[in-house]
Formats: C-alpha cells, sequence, structure tokens
C-alpha cells in the first residue's frame, strides 16, 4: 500500500463533512459520493438518525462504505470458516452435557443429578457475562481466541474427572468458554462484513447444526456400547464410553483452537477501534484486509477527521427510548426461549406416560437413528433461513417471527405422540423450525446494536437467556415432575416470543449495521 497515504488532510475539511443523516457525503476527488447510493443499501442504516453521536455515526457509514468498496474476499471467507467454529462449539457442548448426563448418573449415583446441567448454564451465564461485556472494554481480538481455547482444555480434563462434582466443576469451566463465543463471534464476523453480505451472519447458524449432526455422530459408538446400562452396578471400566466422547468433543475444539491461533490472524475490528478514538488504526485495519482480499482502498485517515467538526451532537429522547424499547424486547424473546426448551425437555416424559406413549422400541439403534435424523433437519432449517431473511417485506423479524411461532406449535404437537413414529416425526419439524429461528435470532440481535455497544448488548440479550436456563433444572428438581403445566408452558412461551418480535422496531433488511 505504499502509493496510498493513509494519514493525508484535505485542504478544506469543513466542506468535506460526512452529514449525520440518511444520507452520508463526503468529497472524494472533487465529487460528493453518497455512500449509501455506492453500497447500493437502503437509504438509512438499521439504527435510525438521532439516536446516536452525529460523529460515531458518520464515521461508522464511512468505514462501512469502505469495507463494502473491498467486498466479500478471501478474508471474511477464511472468517466465516473460523467464526462458524464459534457456532458449533455453542451447539456441541451443551448436546455433550446431554448425551452423558445417563452414564454419568448411573457412575456416580448423585443425590441430584440436574446439578449438572446447573453448573453448565451456571458456566454459560458467566461466560455470557463476562466475554459479552468485556469485548466492548479489551477489544473482540483477545476474547476470540481465548474462548475456544477455554473450552477445548476444560473439556478434555473433564475426562479424568473421579467423581460428580469433578465432572460439574469442569462442565461450568468449559461452559465460561462456549458462553462467550457468540457474543464475541458475531460481533467480530458483522464488523468485517460488507453490508450487502450480513445475511451471511444467518448461514453461519449451519455450523451449529453440523455440530449437532458430529455429536450424535461420534455419540452412538462409544455411548451406545462402551456405557452402563440403567439398574446395574457400573463401575468405571464398564463406562469408560463417555470419557472418550468428552475427549473426542474436546479434541475437536482443540483443533478448531489451533486453527483460528495459529493458521489465522485476527484483526481487531476497525468500527470498535474508531469507537475508541483510534482511527489511524481503524484505517490501518481497513487497509490491511484490503491487502489480503488483493484489493486496495481509499479510505483515508482524513476521511474519518473530516467527521469530527460536526461536534457532540442531540440525541432525540424518543429514538433514545426507541433503542431501549428495542433492547428490552428482543431480550424477552431471548429469556421466553432460554426458559422454554429446558421446560420441555425436562416435564415431557410425564405428559407423554400419561397419554400412553409406550413406544416399546427404546433399543440403541432407534434412539442413535432418530437423533441423527432430527439433526441433520437442522442443515437446511439454517439456509433457509438465510434464503427468508432476505425476501422483501419479510424480512429478519417476518422470518423469526414465524419460525419461533411454529417452533412452539410443533412443539405442543409433540406432546400427543403415542408412537416413536409420530414423535420422530414431531420433533423433526420442531427441530427444523427451532434452527430457523435460532440461525435468524443469532444474527439479528448483533445486527441491532451499534459496534461500540454490541458486546455489551449481545451480553444482556445472552445473560437473559441463560439466567432463565437455569431456572428450569431448578424447577426440575423441586417441582412436581408428575404434572403437564409446564410443559404447555413451554409452548405458550415460544409462541408468546413469536408474537413479541411482530413488534420490534427495527429491521436490519438492507441496511449496514452501525
Amino acid at each position: 500500500m505504499a502509493d496510498t497515504d493513509i494519514s493525508s488532510h484535505r485542504g478544506n475539511t469543513t466542506d468535506d463533512v460526512p452529514a449525520a443523516t440518511g444520507h452520508t457525503t463526503i468529497e472524494r476527488d472533487g465529487k460528493d459520493t453518497d455512500f449509501n447510493h455506492v453500497i447500493g443499501l437502503d437509504d438509512t442504516a438499521a439504527i435510525p438518525k438521532g439516536t446516536l453521536d452525529p460523529v460515531y455515526e458518520a464515521k461508522a457509514r464511512v468505514l462501512n462504505h469502505a469495507i463494502q468498496e473491498i467486498g466479500m474476499g478471501w478474508y471474511q471467507w477464511q472468517l466465516f470458516i473460523v467464526v462458524g467454529f464459534g457456532w458449533a462449539n455453542d451447539n456441541l457442548w451443551p448436546i455433550v452435557t446431554s448425551l452423558i448426563f445417563t452414564p454419568i448418573t448411573n457412575e456416580f449415583l448423585p443425590h441430584r443429578p440436574p446439578l449438572l446441567t446447573l453448573s453448565q448454564n451456571i458456566g454459560l451465564l458467566a461466560g455470557a457475562i463476562f466475554w459479552g461485556f468485556g469485548c466492548d472494554v479489551f477489544g473482540r481480538r483477545w476474547a476470540f481466541n481465548s474462548t475456544l481455547g477455554i473450552t477445548a482444555v476444560f473439556g478434555l480434563i473433564a475426562a479424568g474427572s473421579p467423581n460428580f462434582a469433578a465432572i460439574g466443576c469442569f462442565a461450568a469451566l468449559w461452559s465460561f468458554g462456549v458462553g462467550g463465543n457468540l457474543p464475541v463471534d458475531s460481533a467480530v464476523f458483522l464488523e468485517f462484513l460488507p453490508g450487502s453480505h450480513q445475511y451471511l451472519l444467518t448461514i453461519l447458524s449451519i455450523d451449529w447444526a453440523i455440530a449437532q449432526v458430529i455429536a450424535t455422530l461420534v455419540a452412538w459408538p462409544l455411548l451406545g456400547n462402551l456405557t452402563c446400562q440403567e439398574d446395574t452396578v457400573c463401575p468405571r471400566s464398564k463406562n469408560m464410553g463417555w470419557r472418550y466422547f468428552v475427549i473426542a468433543m474436546g479434541g475437536i475444539s482443540m483443533i478448531e483452537f489451533f486453527i483460528r491461533f495459529v493458521l489465522f490472524t485476527i484483526y481487531e475490528s476497525p468500527k470498535y477501534l474508531m469507537g475508541k478514538g483510534r482511527d489511524e488504526d481503524a484505517v490501518r485495519i481497513v487497509h490491511e484486509v484490503a491487502r489480503r482480499n488483493g484489493k486496495t482502498s481509499n479510505l483515508t485517515l482524513a476521511d474519518l477527521q473530516a467527521c469530527d467538526p460536526l461536534g457532540a451532537g442531540a440525541r432525540t429522547e424518543a429514538t433514545a427510548n426507541l433503542l431501549a424499547f428495542s433492547t428490552s424486547l428482543i431480550t424477552l424473546v431471548w429469556a421466553f426461549i432460554g426458559l422454554g426448551y429446558p421446560l420441555y425437555n425436562a416435564f415431557l416424559p410425564y405428559i407423554q406416560a400419561t397419554r400412553g406413549a409406550k413406544f416399546g422400541d427404546g433399543s440403541t439403534y432407534i434412539t442413535y437413528r432418530n437423533s441423527l435424523i432430527i439433526a441433520v433437519l437442522g442443515i437446511p432449517g439454517a439456509l433457509i433461513g438465510g434464503l427468508l431473511v432476505q425476501l422483501p417485506r419479510f424480512g429478519r423479524r417476518g422470518t423469526l417471527a414465524v419460525s419461533t411461532t411454529l417452533t412452539g406449535v410443533f412443539l405442543y404437537a409433540s406432546t400427543t405422540a403415542v408412537t416413536s413414529e409420530a414423535l420422530l416425526g414431531w420433533n423433526c419439524a420442531f427441530n427444523f423450525f427451532s434452527n430457523i429461528m435460532y440461525a435468524v435470532l443469532y444474527a439479528y440481535t448483533p445486527e441491532i446494536f451499534v459496534t461500540k455497544d454490541r458486546g455489551t448488548g449481545n451480553a444482556i440479550t445472552a445473560t437473559a437467556n441463560r439466567v432463565f436456563g437455569i431456572m428450569a433444572p431448578i424447577i426440575a428438581m423441586f417441582a412436581n415432575l408428575e404434572t403437564s403445566a409446564p410443559v404447555y408452558t413451554s409452548g405458550a412461551l415460544f409462541i408468546a416470543a413469536g408474537v413479541i418480535v411482530t413488534i420490534l422496531p427495527f429491521e436490519p433488511q438492507g441496511k449496514a449495521s452501525l
């Protein structure tokens, strides 16, 4: 980039000020350039004007234009792969906990087995809070590598657990790393994406679905053949399958960490750096990304400095309240979903028993075959979600509202199953739509927060999800399990979340996040 002076100043900066309005213009080579027109996006950002400091907003638009000019290149596609590791681990390790729950209970005979799930959820909560809020303080880069490393290390160590207390502690520790994956990784990926390609944040959930398939395939021979059956004496020597399984999952996470840390160079987010007042570093990173993509960038430090004369402008109370309203609603959606899933899983066996659901086919083959079929259906769910969010007048909100509501509907339907085939069919539909729901939710949430607060916003929503997730195993330990009310409450929570989505004020489709 020797021919590009990123710190050059233009003579008349007062004429080069980008307006902090729906249209952002700056003089380049003697002509005014409308950034939003150039990148082919809606002339408004995902967050309405007046909500943010005008200097920050103008600079964010300048950086959005620079990233769009570079386009979707080699660096972003590499980032798509390594960020996908975070999505995969977010689903992989809670599945690990659920799959090893029974053999661990058989071996250690704990007084309260749900404490294992509770330990995991406490770790997820702590991770969401620390990494989410933290990445807005100390940056994305350090957190991006650390979360996966922590997960891998404590996952591998957990295989040697000598008792129930030990596995519970290690589950909390590996979950501390897992809890930070999505709050950090979604921010990293979104902040390097051209606005025209933000839909890829939804498609990233294909890694979430693939992780479920991999976990099921690996668990089938190990947990199906090398663990104790219930109501038998279960010494460690006859129950090694769950330990081999945890080693395999920890090994996968360690390989992913190695690829991230050694084979890939992650740059700090330019918009994060700009939000911290490090404009020169932000420009330097944009030029480095352009170089990695085999392109050049016209961005200069003067382009960002030209925004400074705007000064701190007034934020209208109405738009500030709208932002708070949006944050409250999306947090409520995360909370309802966080409670709905585990409530359903904890109380479903009772309602099936009362409906006469005696399937009589609980063989290892049938169990894992059905689990694999259900898991595979999550893959097209993520891909279809990526297509639906791009539909005009449907977008993120329409896709999320419909998929969340249908998740609740099929959850209700699954309680009517009295045969294995019926339960499999309902669960396939339930998993398909829930994968669309999660794919869009994981993308929509970071899109509606600005870069300087994105980690904090992700932390708030993830914390609500984890807090309500913690409530479910507590309810299961102390409530009456012989009641159907919690299952129906779970379905109602999903449907209520779908209704709430319809009144969310922001639709990011076709708009670059700030």
